[in-house]
């Protein structure tokens, strides 16, 4: 079976090139990925680094995710293609086992071919990545990989396991042909969705459900995470995939009532009608489309909507019309009285960073960064806490503020570890609910030695000055901000939308690959279909038009599922949003959405257009024939 396996792979190179390509491009995601982890190990820590290891992991699984759909994609509408072929073999003698086999050896082949080539490109590229990540902010300056002996071999055996985890379904179903597979003649696709494909999508379905309702119900600040809102997406994904032949018909219908008429004229009927019969090749159009957009709205989507809800918590938590920076290294015992001094101050709020430790009941200390109010009035006067509980009124030197998450009641004794090691115990003044940020512990100087104010929060009357406040802290070197240049986003903008095209790059350059080079393997095997439509009488330019027409059919079905995915997705977040009570202000990514929609749906025109009009070259009497 090896050799027919070698003979099949050379016989179908081209229409296997798209999955070659993307599980090489994954696995040289991969190569990074692991090629910065090794190097960051020995690295000195800080936020870049912490950074720039979460943006390569979070890629390294998108790419991994992104290559098993699309391998598992391709090879699915190969074995469709490859019936009669096998039913052959299977005419010939060959055994349910030697056809699972053969198709098995084949990802192994391709798998290991891809593997090399992506480890290849992955340790040629990495270090010139990495550089480029540095001098664009999303790396610390002057990182470099440091050479490791384990990345590549792991990188390597990833891609081996994707390729076989996207074709064991494939190979399964090719098992199953039968014998007289090879006298079918029918091109109507039967017996699709079948029970096992059904109660898995809907498995895949209730698992993303249940998953995000737990988080919901217990812990909906989880679902706000970076590494939460990456995964989730792909369970509806795949759910979404194995689902289509459910899905795709009345999108099909749907659409083609306003779609391909426009294009089409007289044939307008028979482009849905094509798409709705052929299911398993337009769920190998549609999923490349899916993923694609469903990835872009749900991460792009996500990253906006917790941008702009922690903006928002951040605005409702404060009162303060300016936020004092003081300088490093300086006292704040003048710059505090200086500040009390300006007429027109009604209120300060000192705080500082502790770290601080809370002995759990079986003796366990968990490690917490604290915040240090200095004026406990101030900050009952100026922060707006979400309060679950108890007062900030009642906070001093034998309690302390504490979030829900710690299951600790008003007045509840808490032994605490302080900065400098010693132990105490504090009560439970207020409990604060659950939020996004820093809604954490609070302490007062008393229980924070050696901490140093690193803001003060500044409430003016209506009578007062900002720049009495600025005269008043520059002789100390502070720095004097407004509210709104305060609650500004530390991390530019353009960092954050880098690091997003940083996970979502290459899964749209590779799903790009796949949904062109199933285009051209798709129309490339209709050419009997599309002769026949030349000898009832349709010209060369309709027959063109209507396979474009079909293949944009097929893609905005992708990308109606992949928004639907998507919209999933989202109002999970808002959802979590809501049990926080944080203000969830609704944002929608129609812009990278609408981006890759249109470049999906110009791509399946520029690629079906000449393909349809390379399948009609020959005669349509010998086309027929064949």
């Amino acid at each position: 079976m090896l050799r027919i396996a070698l003979k099949s792979l050379k016989a179908r190179q081209a229409s296997l090139l798209g999955a070659f390509l993307a599980l090489s491009l994954g696995v040289a995601m991969t190569a990074v990925m692991l090629l910065g982890l090794a190097s960051a190990v020995g690295a000195p820590g800080g936020e870049d680094l912490v950074s720039l290891v979460a943006g390569l992991g979070t890629a390294g699984g998108v790419s991994a995710f992104v290559s098993a759909f699309v391998v598992a994609s391709t090879y699915s509408y190969a074995v469709a293609q490859r019936r009669r072929e096998l039913g052959l073999l299977r005419l010939a003698g060959a055994t349910r086992a030697q056809v699972r086999r053969t198709v098995l050896t084949e990802a192994l082949l391709l798998g290991a071919a891809a593997s090399a080539t992506g480890c290849a490109l992955g340790r040629l590229g990495a270090p010139a990545l990495v550089r480029r990540l540095s001098d664009l902010g999303m790396a610390p300056p002057g990182f470099a990989l440091v050479p490791a002996a384990w990345p590549l071999p792991t990188a390597f055996a990833t891609g081996l396991l994707v390729a076989l985890a996207g074709v064991a379904v494939a190979a399964r179903r090719a098992g199953r042909v039968g014998p007289l597979d090879a006298l079918r003649a029918a091109d109507l696709d039967t017996g699709v969705l079948t029970a096992g494909r059904l109660l898995t999508g809907l498995g895949l379905l209730l698992t993303a459900a249940v998953l995000a309702g737990t988080a919901i119900a217990t812990d909906p600040a989880d679902l706000l995470r970076r590494k939460t809102y990456t995964i989730q997406p792909m369970w509806l994904i795949s759910a979404a995939g194995l689902l289509s032949p459910l899905l795709a018909p009345p999108l099909i219908r749907l659409l083609g009532r306003a779609l391909p008429g426009r294009f089409t004229g007289y044939a307008g009927r028979l482009v849905p009608a094509n798409a709705a019969a052929a299911l398993r090749r337009t769920g190998a159009v549609a999923a490349p489309v899916l993923v694609s957009v469903a990835l872009t709205g749900s991460l792009a989507g996500a990253l906006d909507t917790v941008g702009a809800a922690r903006a928002a918590e951040a605005r409702a938590r404060t009162a303060a019309d300016l936020v004092v920076v003081p300088a490093p290294g300086g006292g704040d015992g003048p710059l505090l009285a200086a500040l009390r001094a300006v007429p027109g101050v009604t209120a300060l709020s000192p705080t500082a960073p502790t770290p601080l430790g809370l002995v759990e009941p079986d003796g366990v200390t968990v490690r917490s960064e604290a915040r240090m109010a200095a004026d406990p009035a101030g900050l009952a006067a100026l922060a707006r806490l979400p309060l679950l509980a108890g007062s900030t009124a009642g906070l001093d030197d034998r309690s302390l503020v504490l979030p829900a998450e710690w299951d600790r009641a008003v007045g509840e004794p808490v032994p605490v570890v302080r900065a400098d090691g010693s132990r105490t115990t504090l009560r439970v003044a207020a409990v604060l609910r659950d939020g996004l940020d820093d809604n954490g512990l609070y302490v007062t100087a008393g229980n924070a030695p050696g901490a140093r104010v690193d803001r003060v929060e500044v409430r003016l009357s209506a009578t007062a000055r900002a720049d009495d406040v600025r005269s008043a802290a520059q002789p100390y070197g502070a720095t004097v901000l407004t509210r709104e240049q305060w609650l500004a986003p530390t991390t530019p903008a353009r960092i954050v939308w880098l690091r997003l095209a940083l996970v979502l790059g290459l899964a749209l350059v590779y799903t790009g690959i796949a949904l062109a080079n199933t285009l051209l393997m798709a129309t490339a095997d209709r050419r009997r279909e599309l002769a026949l439509l030349r000898l009832a009488g349709a010209t060369r330019a309709q027959v063109v038009r209507l396979v474009t027409a079909e293949s944009v059919l097929v893609t905005a079905v992708g990308a109606v599922l992949g928004c639907a995915v998507a919209a999933v997705q989202l109002g999970s977040l808002h959802a979590a949003l809501a049990v926080l009570r944080v203000p969830a202000p609704l944002v929608l990514p129609w812009r990278p959405v609408a981006a890759v929609t249109a470049g999906a749906l110009l791509l399946a025109a520029l690629c079906a257009a000449p393909a349809a009009a390379w399948a009609l070259r020959s005669r349509p009497v010998a086309a027929a024939a064949r």
